[in-house]
């Protein structure tokens, strides 16, 4: 046994539609806007090789081949490691907030 419940309109008016519209929009475009920054920020860290320097000094007996040098120092990655870590705490923060604002609105409204 099915009951038809009534359709309830959820924005009572076109300013309210208007607002939630545009707040959807705004939401989706910060989201592309950080994807971008974070690919951005991570893709020096992705092109990170390390460079091999030949050993052709004469006066010096070869004891390997190639001298490795280069690639990204410690300090980097923590440093990259602790941004995002800032980044994804103040999002979670932001949301956070965002929905408990929500919720109070709504239990306001009904």
């Amino acid at each position: 046994m099915s009951a038809h419940l009534p359709h309830r309109e959820i924005y009572p008016d076109a300013a309210t539609h208007a607002a939630a519209r545009l707040r959807r929009i705004t939401a989706a475009l910060t989201a592309v806007t950080c994807t971008l920054l974070a690919s951005a920020a991570i893709m020096p860290a992705a092109w990170a090789a390390v460079n091999y320097i030949p050993n052709d000094s004469p006066d010096q007996a070869p004891a390997s081949a190639v001298v490795p040098a280069g690639g990204m120092p410690a300090w980097q990655i923590t440093l990259i490691a602790l941004g995002a870590a800032l980044v994804a705490a103040t999002a979670a923060v932001l949301l956070d907030r965002a929905h408990t604002a929500r919720r109070a609105a709504s239990a306001a409204t009904t």
